[in-house]
């Protein structure tokens, strides 16, 4: 989907007398999940059964590593088995049918809101760092033309000239700092200084919002009980092998996952598409400074303060994913970091933490979910140790096909579980979930050394001149896995006998080695990039600190004066 389609997103919406609204959970799904389930639970049968362990060392290797798999499918599956329930209440239904009142030949986006007979205010705040002005032009302007009477704030980190003048064009607020302290926390806080609304709504410079984003998550806060409500992400430039596998492998968990957590009100703030209750986030102090997961710290200290959160599995802002081996990996070590930094500094299951038993265990969820994709480099080395040093994880009385089946029930079920979510077989999700553990794995000494993780911004035009910087040890590791490879089917063919610990080694290899090829064509692509750069330098982009401007009236908008605010103060 490009930007230009965006708008057309979900135009026919359904009718609030409609039994079902956007139910994912057919029956299909539920069997799918109990068979894996089941799966799951014969494949760690089999793991743990005395009778089939083999040497010690590679079978601890296994055990240990696809235990947190087991362990972490399991409690997926009790989630998504849970979520069948509409979070849309009869009193959710009643309160969007009378929360817009129309005026006159207004345009939808002031329309006069209401809800229980108050008039809300309703701010949208837009957070920009470095973003193309473009990308953050189709943002604003979307923003500018959801329905429903709001302000839209451009919340400019970025301290950039250009973004101040987009402002000025399109007739929105605009809002830069003198610094850049608590990252993009630190400047939602900053914005809720001035903007007084009763309810604010971020989005993300590239994620562009649906008009009727207000009419679908305002109308929950009907329940005063309700700090926040979460739309998914959904992505639009789906264009590569990267950002379809990146953006894929988002699915699972917006679609299914993220539904079975309001069943135990442990659904989380994902830092964008989402509307808060003001004096809910003013409660705890603001947003949470004091991790670049600010979003789910967030939500973790509006629960254990008693708030409820809602997530609406419901597209109503589409984005961008990140398109090239940097800005996936930046990405990726920020989200790993942050997770495991709430095991460290916020441990869910600690007695100081005031959450309930459902909330404890999905948090310690999402605090550990990052180490399902360190385990895959740990069982990359299993196989070389049965090729050098024939050692194996199971003894030699299961035969190929037994062990095949036990493998199968674990694995396949969960690729089928994932094929019917997403519709199709992507293969890109399973090469990025098989060569991601180097970056989970330095999440997690970041998380246990304390290093400050910088913020990188997914829309960001700043490139690397090559891909293989970011992914040393996947390059290495394919050079190990296919030197062993290599010796492993010279072994077969002079003994005449085929053995799994090749075939899984080869299997290996050609993963990382698909990962190699890819990370060649987008170097190829940046250096074409690069050359043509160099034969039309771009035009000088202003950045600096905030200067006083009179911002003056927008010709096309004579109803809406746009004004600059500096550090506090109105201009």
């Amino acid at each position: 989907m490009h930007h230009d389609d965006i708008l057309q997103l979900d135009r026919h919406v359904p009718s609030t007398r409609r039994a079902a609204s956007d139910q994912h959970h057919s029956p299909l799904l539920i069997v799918l999940t109990l068979l894996a389930t089941l799966g799951v639970l014969l494949y760690a049968s089999f793991l743990l059964n005395p009778n089939n362990r083999g040497d010690l060392v590679p079978w601890l290797v296994v055990v240990l590593a696809e235990g947190v798999l087991v362990v972490h499918t399991l409690l997926a599956m009790w989630t998504v088995l849970s979520g069948t329930k509409d979070p849309r209440t009869y009193a959710y239904w009643a309160a969007r049918d009378s929360l817009l009142v129309r005026r006159g030949q207004e345009p939808a986006s002031r329309w006069e809101l209401s809800l229980r007979g108050s008039r809300p205010g309703v701010e949208v705040f837009v957070t920009v760092y470095g973003e193309p002005v473009e990308t953050v032009r189709r943002t604003a302007t979307a923003a500018l033309a959801i329905h429903g009477e709001h302000r839209t704030w451009i919340l400019d980190d970025g301290r950039s000239d250009e973004i101040r003048d987009l402002a000025e064009e399109l007739g929105c607020l605009y809002l830069r700092r003198l610094s850049n302290t608590g990252a993009k926390a630190g400047n939602i806080n900053h914005a809720l200084s001035i903007a007084k609304g009763d309810f604010f709504c971020i989005f993300d410079a590239d994620f562009v919002p649906h008009p009727e984003f207000i009419e679908h998550t305002l109308p929950f806060f009907t329940d005063d009980t309700v700090a926040f409500v979460q739309t998914p992400q959904t992505y639009g430039n789906l264009s590569n092998l990267i950002s379809r596998g990146a953006g894929y492998m988002q699915t699972m968990f917006y679609r299914f996952v993220q539904p079975g957590r309001n069943h135990f009100n442990a659904a989380f703030c994902v830092g964008t598409n989402v509307m808060f209750r003001r004096s809910a986030v003013h409660e705890i102090g603001g947003i949470c400074v004091d991790s670049k997961s600010e979003d789910v710290w967030t939500s973790l200290r509006l629960h254990e303060r008693g708030w409820r959160s809602i997530y609406l599995a419901k597209s109503l802002a589409v984005g961008d994913a990140p398109e090239t081996v940097e800005a996936y990996t930046k990405q990726q070590l920020r989200w790993a970091t942050g997770g495991f930094e709430i095991w460290f500094r916020a441990n869910p299951f600690s007695p100081r933490r005031r959450l309930t038993p459902d909330q404890r265990i999905m948090y310690g969820i999402t605090s550990t979910h990052y180490l399902t994709g360190i385990v895959p480099g740990a069982l990359l080395f299993v196989p070389p140790m049965e090729i050098f040093f024939d050692l194996r994880p199971v003894n030699l009385t299961v035969g190929v096909g037994q062990w095949l089946l036990m493998y199968a029930g674990f694995y396949l079920l969960q690729v089928a579980l994932a094929f019917f979510s997403v519709g199709s077989f992507r293969w890109e999700v399973l090469m990025l979930a098989a060569v991601s553990y180097p970056i989970y794995l330095k999440a997690l000494v970041n998380a246990l050394v304390g290093r400050e993780q910088q913020w990188h911004v997914t829309g960001s035009t700043t490139r690397t001149a090559s891909p293989f910087n970011f992914m040393v040890p996947q390059v290495l590791t394919f050079v190990f896995l296919a030197l062993t490879g290599a010796v492993g089917v010279w072994q077969n063919l002079v003994t005449g006998r085929f053995t799994l610990g090749t075939a899984w080694c080869v299997t290996n290899a050609l993963v990382l080695g698909a990962f190699i090829v890819v990370a060649l064509g987008e170097s190829r692509r940046n250096r074409r990039a690069v050359r043509s750069a160099r034969r039309s330098p771009p035009p000088t982009r202003t950045v600096g600190p905030p200067v006083p401007v009179a911002v003056p009236r927008p010709r096309h908008r004579p109803d809406r004066v746009a004004r600059q605010v500096l550090d506090g103060g109105r201009a």
